[in-house]
């Protein structure tokens, strides 16, 4: 399988922890999107969207981060660990797979308006952020995983944005600071300890951090 992506993107690191969860492995296709790499013909063929993370399994062609990781369980898990047959249980993961998704793009508005404009952080994203992030922390009140008693989809995707997230607390003017969030916390060092590939999403991370330090 061809998977078009980048280290510094965190929905491209979700779908690659899931990858090592499923037990698959991945022929990587790095884009680097500053130079348009995923605008060149080749790769429109393949997703019209221009976007990354895209997967290629033969002559089947998927993007959009929650629906490759769903796909990869679906199509490879040898349990339904990651994604519970359980109708109640998987609604929930898929309503964190949902939130995630507007959270972290409540979070690229607030740190990339700065990163390629150089203008100060907008106190109303801010807010915006600070609301989910005081929403997540509740949702994970006496929790060591996001749904349930094990590791899931859920916790990949959010495990992504808040480890990205927690690289951009030493960014200057920033603000942000995911410590403060006690259910959070505790969640994210559980993560640390059992999330296969979490070592190599945090260097992805730093990747991802080093735009900050370029500017």
């Amino acid at each position: 399988m061809d998977f078009y992506y980048s280290p510094a993107s965190a929905p491209c690191r979700a779908v690659l922890m899931t990858a090592q969860c499923v037990g698959i492995e991945l022929n990587k296709k790095m884009l680097d999107l500053r130079a348009g790499e995923h605008l060149k013909p080749e790769f429109l063929k393949i997703n019209p969207q221009h976007t990354i993370p895209t997967l290629v399994d033969k002559d089947f062609a998927v993007w959009e981060s929650r629906a490759i990781m769903i796909y990869l369980v679906e199509q490879y898990a040898k349990t339904d660990s990651l994604y519970s047959k359980c109708a109640e249980t998987r609604a929930l993961i898929n309503q964190r797979l949902y939130f995630d998704m507007n959270f972290s793009m409540i979070f690229g508005r607030y740190i990339y308006v700065p990163l390629t404009t150089g203008t100060p952080f907008d106190p109303e994203q801010f807010k915006k952020l600070e609301t989910d992030l005081q929403l997540l922390n509740t949702l994970l009140a006496g929790n060591n995983f996001a749904v349930g008693n094990s590791l899931s989809l859920a916790d990949l995707s959010l495990l992504a944005t808040i480890s990205t997230i927690d690289v951009c607390s030493t960014v200057k003017g920033a603000n942000i600071d995911i410590k403060k969030y006690a259910n959070i916390k505790k969640w994210y060092e559980n993560m640390k300890a059992v999330a296969p590939g979490y070592k190599a999403n945090y260097e992805g991370c730093l990747e991802f951090k080093k735009y900050f330090d370029a500017k």
